[in-house]
């Protein structure tokens, strides 16, 4: 029996899986619930289940029959502090929803999983899937990083879905696939005066209001349109009456980019801006930075043609589908700096059935036929990597 012909079998059981933890959204580093479903049906499949005193989410790990390497397969867990209007009649009710599809990854990845156990003697090596909490909360891989759980892994393999690629396409695409994520605090400080003598002010508003725009030209005129940079203020706070010139005003905002080389010289470049606009204007600016997410880039060539023969063993040549680079980001790059990698998306989008909203929608649905060729991805290409890169 093949991976895909057992997927087909198990559709059912992976759909059921993903409906209930739709059904039971739970936030980043707050997944009990989620958690425990996954626990128990790794154990019902009989997978060694790694789980954590001090943090959710868990790993089970399948020990081949024959000696060989390690890879990991990874799926996020948690979901977001939105209502959702779906229209599912599965949909969330509690305020929270998975609308960024880890509740079809975690499912998937379940499937995956007992079909990998149950060939069990036929792997070369050993299969982790890692079930990680808080991909949401930007730092939930980290954990696992830092705390071991990837030593020893020769090969990780990310899987998402996609809500504006058709499904059931996948990409597997060498180069980058998504952007880093740096988030910054500007805090703006001058001085405050009546709105009728502005003149004896030093006004972090005017200030703040120029310091937004020189960084829109930094990033037009420093950086070549063909590697994109984007450098977002997406809040500003400042003031309490309409005839007050307030002492501070607070800024934040989020920076991304596809480029590891161009990332660095983000930072003093932005900084230099900023200070520099405040104190034309007589105004001091402090910037704090948090670094989060590298980007992410396919450049082990040799996995990702792994994984795209595994798709073509499975479905066919007409399977794979290009899709542009995201400005988006995900902290499996953290994982990617520990292990060698790859992220492919599966496209859920059906304009036919309705489904034609994009990720992080509070309408996100996804086109549930893709569920079972998710987890015989998984499956696949897990198989092949321990075996050598050739196919099962």
């Amino acid at each position: 029996m093949t991976y895909l012909s057992r997927a087909i079998e198990l559709s059912g059981a992976v759909t059921g899986h993903r409906r209930w933890l739709h059904s039971h959204p739970e936030l980043p580093f707050e997944e009990k619930e989620t958690t425990a479903y996954i626990v128990n049906e790794l154990q019902d499949a009989g997978i060694e289940v790694i789980s954590f005193a001090d943090y959710y989410g868990a790993i089970g790990v399948i020990h081949g029959g024959l000696p060989g390497k390690t890879v990991m397969l990874r799926a996020d867990i948690d979901a977001l502090p939105l209502e959702e209007h779906s229209g599912e009649d599965f949909a969330a009710t509690n305020g929270r929803m998975h609308a960024c599809g880890h509740d079809a990854h975690a499912a998937m990845l379940l499937g995956a999983g007992r079909m990998l156990a149950e060939r069990k003697n036929e792997l070369h090596g050993t299969v982790k899937l890692l079930f990680q909490s808080a991909e949401e909360g930007f730092t939930g891989a980290r954990y696992y990083a830092d705390k071991g759980y990837l030593d020893g892994v020769d090969a990780l393999f990310g899987l998402h879905v996609w809500g504006t690629m058709q499904a059931p396409f996948i990409n597997i695409q060498d180069g980058p696939r998504m952007a880093s994520c740096d988030n910054f605090t500007i805090t703006v400080r001058g001085q405050g005066a009546h709105g009728s003598t502005p003149h004896l002010a030093k006004d972090p508003i005017v200030a703040a209001s120029a310091i937004v725009m020189n960084l829109q030209t930094f990033a037009s005129r420093n950086y070549d349109p063909l590697h994109p940079l984007v450098i977002t203020v997406g809040t500003v706070r400042s003031g309490s009456q309409f005839n007050i010139i307030p002492e501070t005003a607070v800024m934040e905002g989020t920076v991304r980019t596809l480029s590891r080389e161009l990332r660095p010289g983000i930072e003093p470049g932005m900084r230099r801006i900023i200070e520099n606009t405040a104190e034309a204007l007589g105004c001091t600016a402090e910037f704090v930075v948090e670094r989060i997410d590298s980007p992410i880039d396919n450049h082990h060539v040799r996995l990702n043609d792994i994984a795209r023969r595994a798709a073509i063993t499975l479905f066919g040549e007409d399977i794979l589908a290009p899709m542009p680079e995201t400005m988006g980001a995900d902290d499996f790059s953290y994982l990617l700096e520990r292990v060698p990698g790859l992220y492919a998306f599966m496209g859920c989008l059906n304009e036919d059935k309705g489904i034609v909203f994009p990720n992080h929608s509070d309408k996100f649905r996804i086109e549930e036929d893709i569920l079972y060729r998710g987890a015989a991805l998984y499956a696949q290409f897990a198989h092949d990597f321990l075996a050598g890169g050739g196919g099962a």
